[in-house]
């Protein structure tokens, strides 16, 4: 049975140390695992959250990173040195907590969609691999993976699609690198979805599982049928974690385009997903 999990964007930003609050109830309503939004995760006390979860009986396999334009590996020097040590500052917090994955857009900052050129997409790519393979070095030392996931074409145009995220991660070449896919950007990339799953094999380390609309999984119309078929034809043993959005986040309305109310309160969308991909994925 795959672990089902709660990204924590859905109830508030930034993660706080006193956002450990929301772990009762996360458990009360039935997740095995939080996905910890780590925005700065220099100003969180690990070993705490880490008691927190422990005492909800719950786990953070996967703390996902944030990235704005102080954050962009392919961005001005000075970006991509923040978002290097952004990155291990992340790789740190996440091995404290009993983490496994970094998780997100690694490579650029959310957002930076421009039309470039050939040329110019091999040099960025360039600089991208050798910051990545450092990450990775970094990352295999404290026996962490990282994972970058593929965003919809309004917010990057750098990788898009899951045969995208594979070719970066085979010019990077490390054990350490895998793919985290979205359906909800995958709902707008993939010309089928399932197929895209079969594609990623193991080297799937994430499914964020979302409706269509980034509101409840299974209040949609995706495949959630063919999604399931892909991941038991793949063996796939890791988490299906909700990452959906509501007005009431501002600072994550916004960066995520949520300017109406999709689903209700988060609480529905938690419970009523959860639901679903439990009946579904059981």
């Amino acid at each position: 049975m795959n672990p089902i999990g709660i990204n924590t964007f859905l109830f508030t930003s930034p993660f706080v140390n006193g956002s450990v609050e929301l772990f009762s109830t996360f458990a009360d309503w039935g997740f095995d695992t939080v996905e910890i939004a780590a925005e700065d995760p220099l100003q969180l006390d690990a070993a705490a959250i880490k008691a927190a979860l422990e005492k909800n009986n719950l786990r953070c396999i996967s703390v996902a990173a944030a990235f704005g334009p102080d954050r962009d590996l392919r961005g001005t020097t000075e970006q991509q040195q923040t978002s290097i040590k952004y990155i291990k500052d992340t790789i740190d917090f996440t091995k404290a907590v009993g983490g496994e994955l970094v998780v997100g857009p690694l490579y650029s900052s959310v957002g930076r969609a421009d039309a470039v050129s050939v040329a110019d997409y091999e040099l960025q790519e360039k600089t991208v691999v050798a910051h990545l393979k450092e990450l990775c070095k970094y990352a295999a030392e404290k026996e962490i993976k990282l994972a970058i996931e593929p965003l919809n074409r309004f917010e990057t145009d750098f990788i898009n699609t899951c045969e995208q995220g594979l070719n970066l991660i085979e010019k990077v070449g490390s054990d350490s690198l895998y793919l985290h896919l979205d359906t909800f950007h995958m709902n707008i990339e993939e010309k089928h979805l399932g197929e895209a799953i079969i594609k990623a094999g193991e080297k799937l380390a994430l499914l964020h599982a979302c409706g269509s609309d980034r509101g409840t999984p299974g209040w949609d119309h995706t495949n959630w049928n063919d999604i399931k078929r892909a991941l038991e034809t793949i063996n796939y043993k890791g988490q299906l974690v909700i990452e959906s959005f509501t007005p009431e986040v501002k600072v994550i309305a916004k960066a995520a385009s949520i300017w109406r109310t999709i689903d209700g309160s988060g609480e529905t969308i938690a419970r009523e997903g959860l639901k679903f991909l439990r009946g579904q994925f059981g």
